[in-house]
């Protein structure tokens, strides 16, 4: 009786420190994913399946060169959206995919997207969800300026974290 106490504990041990790991390494996407899943143990098991994904993954830095060009076509993006901010956010939504793909996460679902980034990014991947509701009314002709104007914040914030030249902890090799 007293080795299924013992065993037991431990597996109760095990699961709260999964939990807190995971709390951890997900911060407000660990939030959202018990939002949306309605259930912490869904959602766990939700972003466990992300990890074990996206460690498979290719996923690299990007070159000095490659870093360099997509600065100036975010400088070039931000210029953009002082005389036409709806075409800006179009381009910035389209920027943020092309360093997603040139880093080596696939980019064919949206939400697939944000859920592969958030493993690396999970800081900012409220934003890219935010920013990419923006763009879709945007195309629809339902987003005023001050709407655009933070969508490029949002985008921004992500452009960012994906153009840093460091390796993210996920990648094959960090794990080796």
């Amino acid at each position: 009786m007293a080795v299924i106490v013992i065993a037991l504990g431990l597996i109760l041990l095990s699961w709260r420190r999964r939990s807190q790991r995971l709390q951890e390494q997900f911060g407000p996407e660990y939030k959202h994913a018990v939002r949306k899943y309605g259930d912490a143990g869904k959602a766990e098991a939700e972003l466990a399946a992300r990890e074990k994904r996206v460690r498979k993954l290719e996923i690299r830095s990007l070159t000095q060169e490659e870093q360099s060009r997509f600065a100036d076509v975010w400088r070039n993006t931000q210029a953009r959206f002082v005389d036409e901010p709806s075409k800006a956010v179009s381009e910035a939504d389209g920027l943020i995919k092309e360093v997603m793909q040139t880093r080596g996460y696939p980019v064919g679902d949206f939400d697939q997207r944000a859920a592969d980034v958030s493993v690396d990014h999970p800081n900012v991947v409220t934003n890219y969800r935010a920013g990419r509701k923006i763009a879709a009314r945007n195309k629809s002709g339902e987003a005023t300026t001050e709407d655009l104007r933070q969508a490029m914040m949002h985008y921004r914030s992500l452009f960012e974290e994906l153009t840093e030249v460091a390796e993210p902890a996920t990648t094959k090799e960090a794990i080796r």
